[in-house]
Order: structure tokens, then C-alpha cells, then sequence
């Protein structure tokens, strides 16, 4: 390694504000919300500083270091054997990515009632497994039609089994399922209430998840909530909310020994709330963790039902946001090209979402034509999705494209005003 070589890590310490002591203190923070068990002391760092060559970390510091600076290890300074080069920042070209085995509807919802009508009956192990089933189609029908239907579904369960609870005759064990259930379906209403609006009651939906969550004892429930809430407080504009929901996700996470995919999901929510912060260098660690986390996601013994969704996808998603939020929407077009074209079938909600996105930033470079056909497939393929938040982004795109002269743009136009009413709020 040569002089300026041996630099590298040194110059990117300082330049990201670490003195040896402070990174090393940075490092085993890092270290925990990665679930990863490594350390470092400042007179390893001066070794790595200092030496030429530098000692070669081992892989689990490799792995801290990676996302701490958001860079390979052999662009630290390191000589870095083949095998141990780790994936970073790629754009989605990493072929077929599992996705969501929960997405195809069971049709549970729409079979007979489950639960006894008044509550006031005897209660067993079929009628919660029969329960589940239902609470399981709710994914389904967000993912098809969005949060308006499936909160009206979710409100309909959560009254029947508030009822029983309160009615009916069970065993502590299932008096202990339905109250879980019910803390899920609570987590539920929070997310739909994100994705259908009002921001208000959708607050008001994640505090009582989040409550339900400690009443039964659930960490992982309350990460959920958690996630959650931190979308809503990007939405309102509280970033200090933001922040603080992220930062007990992952003190949750560590506790209840999750895998990596749940800190998966709290990494991507974390890089949300700082790109919408305009915290770029945090929101590259916290996708550079994303990363991390997927790499490591075929070790989970066990992934919570709504942590399955998080994958490549998302990770492409929100690295586009991240380019787009340093004002270069061309790095952000390939990102998001990819999300659309992995999210695969019965995402009809999240497909019109991302595509929307696509179209916005296709408008940002200057590719007009292109972005009104990206709009025209969202509007041939929403009609039956109830969504503010995609609403939000057609009048977004619709005043954006006013303003331009294209073929299709006047047409356009006319369609998202059909497709919104007008364009009103």
C-alpha cells in the first residue's frame, strides 16, 4: 500500500467528523443495530491507520466498516482478497428476488363470519386459526386495492374479536391469540390509515397498536408500530418523531434477538426519514446497513409475517429517493426501473406507486413522452386502488407536466383530473 493509500481510512474518518475514539464508540453502535458481533479499539483503528499494509479486518468488522462509510473495504485502503469483495450499491441487477409468498389472497374474508356474530359463545383453537386466516387476507387486499378497503375490512375484524373478547368463553391461551390478533389488526389500521389518510387518525391507530403491543408483551409488535409511526412522522413533518421511533425500533429489535430482516425494515425506515431530513451521509449509512441486512437474510430462522415484504425492491426504492434527494434523478431511474420490475404480480397498489414515482422522475430529466406512457399504464391499472398517497403523487405529476409541452401531456392532464375528481384535495 502506498502512502496515499495508507490515508484512506484516516481521511474518510475525518472527513465524516470521527476522531479514533469517537468512531470506535460509532463502531460498536453500529455493530449492535447490525446484530452483528464484532469490536474495535482505538489502538486497532491507529493499526489500520498507520501500517502499511494495514492488518485486513476480519469479516464481521468488515461488515460494520462497510456500512459505516458506505464504501467497499478496498476502497478504505485495505488489500482485499477476491473472495471477500462484499455487494455494494448495485442497482438491482441481481436477478429474481423472492417476493412475498403472502400476497395471493385465501378468500378467507370472504367466507362465513368465524367468529359468533354477538361474541357471546364458547371460543377454541379453530375459530382463532380461522381468524388468522382472515387477518392473513388483509395483506391481500391492501396490496390489490390499497388502505381504504382494507381498513374497512380490518375495522370489521377488530370489532368481532373486541366482542369476543369481552362476550365470549376461552381458555387463557386463546384469550392470549386474540389479543395478539388484535394487536396486529391495530397495526394494520396504522398502515392503512398511512396509506388512505387522514394522517390524523392514522397516528391515532399506531399509538393503539403501540399500546396493545406493550399490554401483551410483544417487542417485535411494537417494532412494527414503531416503522410505522416513523412514516407518519416523515409525513407530518416531525423529525425528531421520526428519529426517535427508529432509534427504539432498533433497541426493540436487539432485544427480542431479531433477524436480519426485521432490522432490514427499520434500516429502510431510518433511510426515509433521512432523506427526507436532507440527512444524505445518514441516509447512505443507513441503505449501506440495508444492504448488510439482505446479505445476511438467508440466516433468519424465522421472518415475521409483516417483515416479509423488505428485499431488494424496497432497497431500490428508497436508494432512488436517495438520488433524487442529491438532485441527480437520471441515478434515480435505473433504482426504480428495477422496483417496478420486481415487485412481479398482484402489487396493483405498489406497482401504480412506484410507477408514478418512475414518471415524476422521468419528468426531472427531461423525458417527457416517456413519463406520460409511465403514467398512462398507472392510470389504465389503478382505477380499482383507493390510495391518498397515490392520488397525492398523480396531481403531484399532473401539475408538474402541465407545464410542459408533449404530445401526450394535455392528455394526460385530462385523465388524472378524470381519475381524481377534478383534481380536487
Amino acid at each position: 500500500m502506498d502512502k496515499q493509500g495508507m490515508g484512506e481510512l484516516a481521511r474518510r474518518r475525518q472527513k465524516a467528523g470521527h476522531t479514533q475514539a469517537s468512531l470506535v464508540a460509532e463502531f460498536a453502535r453500529e455493530a449492535a443495530r447490525l446484530g452483528v458481533n464484532s469490536s474495535l479499539s482505538v489502538r486497532q483503528l491507529r493499526r489500520w491507520e498507520t501500517e502499511s499494509p494495514p492488518p485486513l479486518p476480519h469479516p464481521a468488522q468488515q461488515t460494520v466498516l462497510e456500512v459505516l462509510f458506505g464504501v467497499p473495504l478496498s476502497e478504505m485502503g485495505f488489500e482485499v482478497p477476491s473472495h471477500r469483495y462484499a455487494r455494494a450499491w448495485g442497482s438491482g441487477d441481481d436477478g429474481e428476488v423472492k417476493r412475498r409468498e403472502f400476497v395471493n389472497g385465501t378468500g378467507a374474508i370472504a367466507a362465513s363470519s368465524m367468529l359468533p356474530s354477538d361474541g357471546a359463545s364458547r371460543v377454541g383453537a379453530l375459530d382463532v386459526a380461522a381468524t388468522r386466516a382472515r387477518l392473513a387476507d388483509l395483506y391481500a387486499v391492501d396490496h390489490r386495492s390499497g388502505g381504504v378497503t382494507a381498513r374497512a375490512r380490518a375495522r370489521q375484524l377488530e370489532q368481532q374479536v373486541t366482542a369476543v373478547l369481552n362476550k365470549a368463553v376461552y381458555t387463557s391461551r386463546v384469550g392470549s391469540d386474540l389479543q395478539t390478533i388484535l394487536c396486529e389488526i391495530a397495526c394494520h389500521c396504522a398502515w392503512f390509515g398511512y396509506d388512505s389518510g387522514p394522517l390524523a387518525e392514522a397516528r391515532v391507530a399506531c399509538t393503539e397498536a403501540l399500546t396493545a403491543a406493550q399490554l401483551i408483551g410483544s417487542p417485535l409488535l411494537q417494532v412494527r408500530a414503531l416503522n410505522t409511526f416513523a412514516l407518519l412522522a416523515v409525513a407530518a413533518g416531525r423529525r425528531w418523531e421520526a428519529d426517535s421511533a427508529v432509534s427504539n425500533a432498533y433497541a426493540l429489535a436487539q432485544h427480542a434477538g431479531a433477524g436480519p430482516t426485521v432490522h432490514l425494515v427499520i434500516s429502510l425506515r431510518e433511510a426515509n426519514a433521512a432523506t427526507h431530513a436532507g440527512d444524505l451521509p445518514r441516509a447512505r449509512r443507513a441503505l449501506s446497513r440495508a444492504l448488510s441486512c439482505q446479505g445476511r437474510a438467508d440466516r433468519d430462522a424465522e421472518v415475521p409475517r409483516w417483515a416479509r415484504f423488505a428485499g431488494s425492491v424496497e432497497i431500490d426504492y428508497a436508494t432512488a429517493a436517495y438520488h433524487a434527494a442529491e438532485g441527480k434523478p437520471s441515478r434515480a431511474v435505473p433504482f426504480l426501473r428495477s422496483a417496478v420490475a420486481g415487485l412481479g404480480g398482484g402489487y396493483t397498489r405498489n406497482t401504480a406507486w412506484y410507477r408514478a414515482r418512475l414518471a415524476n422522475t422521468l419528468l426531472d430529466t427531461g423525458e417527457v413522452d416517456e413519463a406520460c406512457r409511465e403514467i398512462s399504464g398507472v392510470l389504465d391499472s389503478c382505477g380499482s386502488v383507493s390510495s391518498l398517497r397515490l392520488r397525492r403523487r398523480l396531481l403531484s405529476f399532473e401539475k408538474a407536466v402541465s407545464r410542459k409541452e408533449a404530445s401526450m401531456s394535455q392528455e394526460i392532464v385530462e385523465r388524472i383530473r378524470e381519475a381524481t375528481g377534478g383534481g380536487a384535495q
